[in-house]
């Protein structure tokens, strides 16, 4: 599936439906805010080159690369409801770059989730933008890793963005990260995990 640039930027400031399982949620990933190739095929990380899904292939999150560039599968949608794995967004919203959030957007997305968390319940957030999360939640000092306040009662991680335009973190960096949440979380993990990922400590 192919879209032209007039295309996708038909799609500015569309919103797609959050990814949540039938079941138990244990893991909330939030993005900043949906792409436009995301909310063209209404799948969360759906631009070929994201790294989120190889990333929790690598954790052994999921036990394969989902590849979402023309929507979710039965199947993918499946396999979050196995592992209790949701995706939502801090602002709703596409734009081409994230960059292009004003601040007050994302405190008005952080407030928006919050109440989200206390309706759904996870056990584990995981943010997925260090910078994001300063700005929307007045932490100017944030750092990624496990936060020392919860969400709405949910251990809250802030973890990597995935997108390839953050070139700080590698795969594997990602995947570690990805893991702890998902560790604190309980979700379960697949056979691959039997192999460690080179940023574990031994």
């Amino acid at each position: 599936m192919g879209f032209t640039r007039e295309e996708l930027a038909a799609f500015h400031g569309a919103a797609i439906p959050d990814t949540l399982p039938d079941g138990e949620l244990r893991l909330l990933f939030c993005g900043i805010n949906p792409g436009l190739w995301t909310a063209a095929v209404g799948a969360p990380f759906a631009r070929r080159g994201n790294r989120f899904y190889p990333a929790l292939e690598r954790a052994g999150i999921f036990d394969r690369v989902v590849d979402a560039s023309a929507g979710l599968s039965s199947d993918d949608h499946g396999l979050f409801d196995r592992q209790g794995v949701g995706v939502t967004s801090l602002v709703p919203f596409a734009t081409a770059r994230a960059d292009e959030l004003t601040r007050d957007q994302l405190v008005e997305g952080a407030a928006a989730l919050e109440e989200k968390v206390d309706r759904l319940r996870p056990k584990v957030v995981a943010m997925l933008g260090v910078t994001a999360y300063r700005v929307g939640f007045g932490r100017p000092r944030a750092r990624v890793g496990v936060q020392p306040e919860r969400l709405a009662g949910a251990e809250l991680h802030v973890v990597p963005n995935p997108s390839g335009l953050n070139a700080h973190a590698t795969l594997d960096s990602l995947a570690t990260a990805y893991l702890a949440a998902a560790v604190a979380a309980g979700v379960p993990l697949f056979a691959q995990r039997a192999r460690p990922l080179p940023d574990e400590q031994p």
